[in-house]
């Protein structure tokens, strides 16, 4: 019974941040180089209102990802299933850094970018904001690689 729980909770923890995953890819891959053919105004509205958005239906995926690592964790070692416990365990502490630079840059840019858009007001920081956002995509596109291989081999495991 723990095996099809387990197995259950990493398949969540796998759609859920799947769905972070391929956010992060596509900002990493198109956004960042169409933002750059982008007059400061036009990316500011562009991504602020795009933070806007996000940052009203992504939570639910990446604390859904997060609390669903941490349980196939749980339920693994409960099972005694050693390598996914270990898999699991490598893919919580991925999500937890990732989340790390979440709140720390680019949440506060968000925010920023978000209130620029609402307002339009365009803060004379506007192209420095967004090339440090876009500074820690490679960060979030690995800590999401690892997070979802963990819990892919979490599963395979139980």
């Amino acid at each position: 019974m723990l095996t099809v729980i387990g197995q259950t909770l990493a398949a969540l923890a796998v759609l859920a941040n799947a769905v972070v995953y391929g956010t992060d890819w596509c900002a990493a891959l198109i956004t960042r180089s169409v933002y750059r053919k982008l007059d400061d105004a036009t990316v500011t509205a562009s991504a602020g209102w795009g933070h806007y958005y996000g940052d009203k239906r992504m939570p639910i995926f990446g604390a859904g990802g997060v609390v669903t690592a941490l349980l196939t964790v749980v339920v693994a070692a409960i099972g005694g299933h050693l390598a996914a416990t270990v898999a699991a365990a490598l893919a919580l502490a991925a999500l937890l850094l990732w989340l790390a630079f979440y709140v720390t840059i680019a949440k506060p840019i968000n925010t920023a970018q978000t209130q620029a858009a609402q307002t339009g007001v365009i803060p004379a920081n506007a192209r420095a904001l967004q090339d440090k956002w876009d500074s820690i995509l490679k960060y979030r596109v690995t800590l999401q690689t690892v997070a979802l291989v963990g819990l892919l081999a979490a599963l395979a495991t139980f």
